[in-house]
């Protein structure tokens, strides 16, 4: 097959992150699509071929897989490249991702290391704590639609209002937002044009309290009075409450909410979260895992590797001395405190830190100091030297000269958070070329209905 040919095949396996493997039954050629199901016939479009193997684009699934055994929640299933696993039962989805990743492992992992299954979120769906939605059309000159983009493409925007994975109360604000503006005949921002008006709306809903924070994003292009829009908004009589509702201005040309200028509409621009005892304050933009729940499983996971730890070296008595790298908002961290004598954040962002600060204050955390700055730059300045290091990085994963100034230290364990086992596979390397093993790992799905999986692995010194 040559490029842009189209083909059908029946997907045999999944590779990481949910490559679909194919071998053409006339040419017996082996190729790739990315979101499928195994079990599905695709109609596929080439769009490379290298050494061999031919890379394509899913066109359109002929046949359901068996392991399609329900019918998809959403109207958009199939377009929406959010929800990739809606037909499949959740124990299955499980299976699938960890089959993936258990795959991708196979050359890092010893005889020897201990793999503590895959945890499944409590929640399959309504999970979602945030959302970030955009304005635009489903086609060119239709009605205006607020919601995600259609799979593959850059432009089209399919409404979010059948999405399951937002709480009730989000999903009722959506459609209130997306119907004030069409009723009003307001024009969505034209990314190819740079013209028009609406451009982003994000939510934030607190799992503790059912609050909500809004952020509605505009280009500066029109002055706009938003006081009838606040004034219906407070009037739905929802399950939870507004916290806040605000106006961002955003004028540059980037795909994202990035705002030059931020306006309080009502409220204030924080709730707060419960988990695992703690409680955390939540403002508009901090980081924070988007299913509560699932990050209680996935910090627990860790809590329990670090106890873990102990009890193989018998330290009983001596609490060890903690990094948390790539802290963010210090939540790892504030779970971890009781477990140790004294904890050091780093992250790069200095809002973030700022936000730890403030919510180790709040839970009367004082064993915990944290400091904004580059991983690589800021370890030299940290008093005391490692016990124990908890690494979660971002999704490339950790650049080797951290890697390396990290290991000058004579650190007995390290946990791993990974966000992309791929990168985390990658580190490896440079962990293992300094002698450290897995010792023990485990999933956490967070993402229920899409592809995406966490995981958390204890590192050991020694082969």
């Amino acid at each position: 097959m040559k490029r842009k040919d189209l083909g059908s095949a029946v997907i045999r396996r999944l590779d990481y992150p949910n490559k679909g493997r194919f071998l053409l039954e006339e040419s017996g050629e082996e190729g790739i699509v990315k979101n499928v199901i195994p079990g599905q016939r695709v109609l596929f479009r080439v769009y490379k071929k290298h050494k061999g193997v031919v890379y394509g684009t899913r066109v359109e699934v002929l046949e359901a897989s068996p392991l399609e055994t329900r019918e998809p929640f959403c109207e958009h299933f199939g377009n929406c490249g959010g929800c990739l696993y809606q037909t499949v039962p959740y124990e299955e989805q499980l299976r699938m991702k960890e089959d993936q990743v258990l795959r991708l492992l196979k050359d890092i992992v010893s005889p020897e290391t201990v793999y503590d299954g895959v945890k499944g979120s409590p929640a399959e769906t309504e999970y979602r704590n945030k959302i970030d939605l955009s304005f635009g059309d489903s086609y060119v000159g239709g009605p205006l639609t607020l919601g995600m983009h259609k799979m593959g493409t850059r432009y089209t925007v399919l409404d979010a209002e059948c999405c399951a994975l937002m709480h009730p109360d989000l999903r009722t604000v959506l459609k209130t937002v997306r119907d004030y503006f069409s009723r009003r005949e307001v024009p969505f921002y034209n990314k190819l044009r740079h013209e028009g008006f609406l451009r982003y709306l994000m939510l934030r809903r607190s799992q503790t309290s059912g609050e909500i924070l809004m952020v509605l994003a505009t280009s500066s292009q029109m002055e706009y009075d938003f006081s009838p829009l606040v004034e219906e908004l407070l009037g739905l009589g929802l399950s939870g409450s507004f916290a806040g509702i605000f106006h961002a201005v955003c004028d540059r040309y980037a795909d994202a909410l990035l705002p030059d200028e931020l306006h309080c509409l009502y409220g204030r621009d924080y709730f707060y979260e419960d988990l695992l005892g703690l409680r955390f304050r939540i403002s508009l933009f901090s980081f924070f895992q988007t299913n509560t729940a699932g990050a209680a499983v996935l910090y627990d996971t860790v809590r329990e590797y670090v106890r873990m730890a102990g009890n193989e070296r018998g330290e009983d008595i001596k609490k060890p001395i903690l990094y948390d790298l790539y802290c963010g908002t210090g939540t790892i961290a504030q779970v971890l405190a009781e477990n140790a004598e004294h904890v050091y954040g780093i992250e790069l962002v200095e809002e973030a830190v700022e936000a730890a600060k403030a919510n180790a204050a709040l839970n009367r955390i004082t064993n915990c100091t944290f400091l904004a700055g580059d991983v690589f730059e800021t370890l030299p300045l940290l008093p005391e030297k490692p016990d124990f290091v908890i690494l979660d990085p971002p999704r490339e994963g950790v650049h080797e000269k951290t890697i390396k100034k990290l290991l000058t230290n004579e650190i007995r364990d390290m946990i791993y958070v990974s966000c992309k086992a791929s990168s985390f596979v990658e580190d490896m390397r440079c962990f293992r070329e300094a002698g450290w093993r897995i010792g023990r790992y485990a999933l956490v799905d967070l993402f229920p209905q899409t592809c995406h999986c966490e995981l958390v692995a204890k590192l050991t010194r020694g082969m």
